[in-house]
């Protein structure tokens, strides 16, 4: 496929500062789409990096369409990490006609990527973009779970509400064939949810974590993001004090190295195959603040990526200590896995054999040694309780 037909090339800032030319910057490593060096050869490249200049359907918050050069010419000065970097910068999806059409593009060229095991990183736009990334996978018949950093849950306000940034997630919810086997909202704030909708979280079985919840145990995140296969990050999630550029900042949220340790755990999952930073706009940016935050949460993300263990305990349970908990008045025992490589823990959810192999990607959850503790303590995780009740 020619990727190129759906791209512009970028032209906009300079990719590096003029100082220290000998000194090696992320944008000495980047394959990047230029009118000089034409589009960038995809052999043996791991990640690639979209922008997506649609803000048409962003609620509040027009100009962020403008986001994604200004994050690169933020990242591009970053120096490189102890990470032999294989990355194209594609350049920006040319702004259809119509949203519909830069959808269609996003959903075309990030199912082509995945395809061939490129992990896609999205720059830019609106937040409802999501739901073409998540469409590509539908494109690959891959069932899949989704994690939201997002203070709201973005359900809109009724069903007939018009597709935009603030009503996406519905848009998932009732997509026919749907391909969402669980989503996760981490980081939400009770005054923006109504209490309807954190009903409806809890009927579907979804999880949904509140902002106080989530930073008292910052580290209880890591298995909750090591879950998913798509993670959409919203820049409102992150406190106005670190991240300005956004017409929806509030006085709270997560810190900005709060929101680094977040994407570096995303960055470390193995079963992590894209994901979206939305919602930034330059015109509400003072000091470029949140554009260089953005570029170094995408830093740690691609430390985290060349960091991976490459350990999947239903592909190969011969690295793990498995252990056995029995539960007082419960049939079945629960079993964990330990990894062997990197100490992270996983549960497995007893289903009938047709099922285990429809959902062989999710009836392995992970989870963390406090889980277990749980277990041995004749209490059943709510991590296995969620996921029994999906399979069930």
């Amino acid at each position: 496929m020619d990727f190129s037909v759906y791209f512009d090339p970028i032209t906009s800032f300079n990719h590096l500062p003029p100082d220290n030319p000998n000194r090696e910057r992320m944008g000495d490593s980047i394959r990047t789409y230029t009118i000089e060096n034409g589009f960038p050869d995809l052999e043996d490249i791991d990640i690639a990096i979209i922008g997506v200049e649609e803000d048409r359907n962003a609620i509040n918050n027009a100009g962020c369409g403008e986001a994604p050069d200004m994050v690169r010419e933020k990242l591009y000065r970053l120096f490189t990490g102890d990470f032999n970097a294989r990355i194209a910068d594609l350049g920006n999806i040319k702004r259809g006609n119509r949203p519909d059409d830069t959808y269609y593009a996003v959903t075309t060229v990030v199912a082509e990527l995945l395809g061939v095991k490129i992990l896609p990183v999205i720059i830019g736009g609106g937040q409802e973009i999501t739901y073409a990334n998540y469409k590509a996978y539908e494109n690959l018949g891959q069932i899949i779970n989704i994690v939201s950093i997002d203070p709201e849950f973005d359900l809109g306000e009724s069903e007939d509400e018009p597709f935009s940034s603030k009503s996406y997630l519905s848009r998932i919810i009732l997509h026919h064939p749907n391909f969402l086997f669980n989503y996760t909202n981490i980081g939400y704030q009770t005054y923006f949810v109504d209490q309807d909708a954190i009903r409806l979280m809890k009927n579907l079985f979804f999880d949904a974590y509140r902002l106080g919840e989530v930073r008292a145990n910052i580290q209880e995140v890591e298995p909750l993001i090591r879950n998913a296969d798509l993670l959409t990050f919203d820049m409102s999630a992150i406190r106005y004090s670190d991240a300005p550029g956004n017409g929806n900042a509030g006085p709270n949220g997560f810190y900005g190295e709060e929101a680094c340790q977040i994407i570096r755990y995303a960055g470390l999952s193995d079963k992590l195959t894209s994901i979206g930073f939305y919602e930034l706009n330059p015109g509400f940016d003072q000091r470029e603040q949140s554009s260089h935050l953005v570029a170094q949460m995408i830093w740690y993300f691609i430390d985290g990526f060349y960091k991976r263990k490459k350990e999947l305990p239903y592909k190969d349970k011969e690295n793990f200590v498995k252990y056995i908990v029995k539960i007082e008045g419960h049939k079945e025992d629960i079993i964990f896995y330990k990894s062997n490589k990197s100490d992270r823990w996983w549960m497995e959810v007893n289903c009938p054999v047709d099922v285990r192999m429809k959902y062989e990607r999710h009836y392995l959850v992970p989870c963390s040694y406090k889980d277990y503790q749980t277990a041995c303590e004749n209490d059943i995780p709510d991590r296995w309780w969620q996921a029994y009740q999906k399979l069930m």
